[in-house]
């Protein structure tokens, strides 16, 4: 009987993996509400960018989806739009169209109906990084910081050297008053 125990190994409890967003665990909460709002699936909202690109994505978002009655073909999608994207959006409403008919698998839009209004932009689009301090890097510690090959770290000890030098700055002036 004991020597069985060298053989079999222990029992591990299987992980459940890698993180997961609350939406992808509970969808049927926000599924009603969707669907008092005209939008049968949830996912043409939240995978917005997805279908329609980053760029589009930035101006325009779906509001609802009106099916004629007993019907769940041949719809009327409705989107917000920033008004001067506008035209814009309605030049390339037959991509979009064509985009959400291929994310449905069916002819689920037929139309396309703009309202002008404000987009939030989508979670994934983070806007641009702000730029770099423009104070001057103290003289004794810009040319040793040129020798860094990685832009990243070097920002961050530049402004290190910035934050230093104001502090400095701040202490001498304190002495002397």
């Amino acid at each position: 009987m004991g020597s069985d125990n060298k053989t079999s190994k222990p029992y591990v409890r299987p992980r459940g993996g890698g993180a997961k967003a609350i939406g992808d665990l509970t969808p049927d909460i926000g599924r009603t509400a969707f669907r008092r709002f005209g939008f049968v699936q949830s996912s043409v909202v939240t995978r917005w960018p997805e279908i329609v690109g980053p760029t589009h994505a930035r101006v325009c978002a779906p509001e609802a989806i009106r099916f004629p009655p007993g019907e769940k073909a041949d719809g009327i999608l409705q989107l917000v739009v920033i008004p001067a994207h506008a035209p814009l959006i309605q030049q390339v409403t037959p991509e979009i169209i064509e985009r959400v008919n291929r994310f449905f698998g069916y002819k689920a839009v037929a139309r396309v109906k703009l309202r002008h209004g404000a987009v939030k932009p989508p979670e994934g689009l983070r806007a641009a990084k702000p730029p770099p301090s423009l104070k001057p890097i103290p003289m004794e510690l810009g040319d040793s910081l040129r020798d860094i090959g990685d832009p990243e770290l070097r920002m961050v000890l530049e402004s290190l050297a910035r934050s230093l030098e104001t502090s400095e700055n701040r202490k001498k002036e304190q002495d002397q008053q």
